[in-house]
């Protein structure tokens, strides 16, 4: 949006800088006094700007020059007193540092780009490999049943689509990967436009203000290095149809389920990376919620089932044949599979948490109630 003059009068000129000391835009006459007065001369001009007004304390009416590092905002020399015992910088000084670690973030940006890149070339060359064996075995088979017997072709059309299913499955998981990566390099390629425009700023305050909004870079979701080792995708598969040719009747009896075993095996080795960050196993959060029909009677359920409390008294629960009667314990309502995560917040002496089957004793004070 165009910035206008000032200092013109009636129709207002588009200005073309504006000055961080006098915080006023000029258009191309006004601005004439700053090239040619030598005490102008020594004025900061940056590109027009509609924010000079915020260089401005609210409080002084002065020009904000200094950065308190204790409270992260920018002061003018009167607040100074109110700042007292402060870590107090000069806004340009504190400008440098911050233009340090934008430059370090650049650094970490354009790595992650070229980490991401490398992976989705990986990714590619496993979705040719895949592409490749799997048209390969087709082909082979394809052979090897038109040699047998009219009672094989059935099984030749089988095999056949029991691998195009799993390359389909396989190649579409590579490319999930491949898709979510290349999300990540637009989204990283976007955040450093955000910082190079930001690193272009001439104007300290303005820099400062807008620093702190940036958002901090996301921990990659997937593997920064994807190690994709050699594979055998479907030749296993071509021994298998070998062995059933040569078997002629017998393999229609035993070896046909070794076939599609050998179809199934096939593996991109394209598994979850171990979470190693918070946000990492934040991806398998698990919501958790009690179930007052496992609750002792000494526990009290409450925000909505999801905090339990040991009390004083007994609690009046119906009875239950799922309920805990000697060992003060609950058990979720939710069953957990594969990878889960959770997190406990707790106060007092301490809290027990555990995975247990659900079909731990109830009653009782042995050891058959443990985890």
């Amino acid at each position: 949006e165009d910035v206008a003059c000032d200092f013109c009068t009636g129709r207002k000129l588009k200005a073309i800088k504006s000055c961080l000391f006098c915080l006023a835009s000029y258009c191309e006459k006004h601005l004439q006094p700053h090239y040619d007065v030598a005490p102008l001369k020594k004025h900061k001009l940056v590109e027009p700007s509609k924010n000079l007004q915020e260089n401005i304390c609210s409080k002084h009416d002065e020009v904000m020059k200094m950065f308190c590092c204790t409270d992260q905002k920018c002061i003018c020399a009167f607040c100074l007193l109110e700042h007292k015992g402060h870590d107090t910088v000069s806004a340009a000084a504190e400008r440098t540092e911050r233009q340090r670690e934008l430059e370090e973030r650049r650094r970490n940006i354009h790595q992650g780009i070229q980490d991401r890149e490398k992976d989705v070339k990986l990714l590619q060359q496993e979705v040719e490999a895949i592409n490749h064996s799997a048209d390969k075995t087709v082909e082979d088979s394809e052979e090897i049943f038109t040699k047998l017997i009219r009672l094989l072709q059935k099984r030749s059309s089988d095999v056949k689509q029991q691998i195009r299913s799993q390359q389909e499955t396989k190649v579409s998981r590579v490319k999930d990967v491949q898709e979510k990566l290349e999300q990540e390099i637009t989204e990283l390629k976007r955040k450093d436009a955000e910082l190079e425009q930001l690193s272009h700023t001439e104007d300290h305050n303005q820099f400062l203000l807008n620093y702190p909004s940036l958002p901090a870079l996301s921990e990659s979701t997937h593997s920064s290095s994807i190690n994709i080792r050699p594979l055998r995708h479907f030749e296993d598969v071509t021994a298998a149809v070998s062995e059933l040719r040569d078997k002629l009747q017998d393999v229609l009896r035993d070896s046909w389920t070794n076939i599609s075993l050998k179809v199934t095996e096939v593996d991109v080795l394209l598994s979850e990376p171990e979470p190693k960050t918070r946000d990492g196993f934040l991806m398998y959060s698990s919501e958790i919620t009690m179930d007052p029909n496992t609750a002792n009677i000494m526990l009290a359920l409450s925000g909505g089932n999801r905090k339990v409390t040991v009390m004083d008294q007994y609690q009046f629960y119906p009875s239950h044949p799922d309920r805990f009667t000697h060992f003060i314990e609950v058990l979720s309502k939710e069953s957990l599979t594969g990878r889960c995560y959770w997190e406990v917040e707790w106060s007092g002496l301490g809290v027990f948490v555990a995975v247990a089957y659900n079909n731990i004793s109830r009653a009782g004070d042995g050891n058959e109630f443990c985890y």
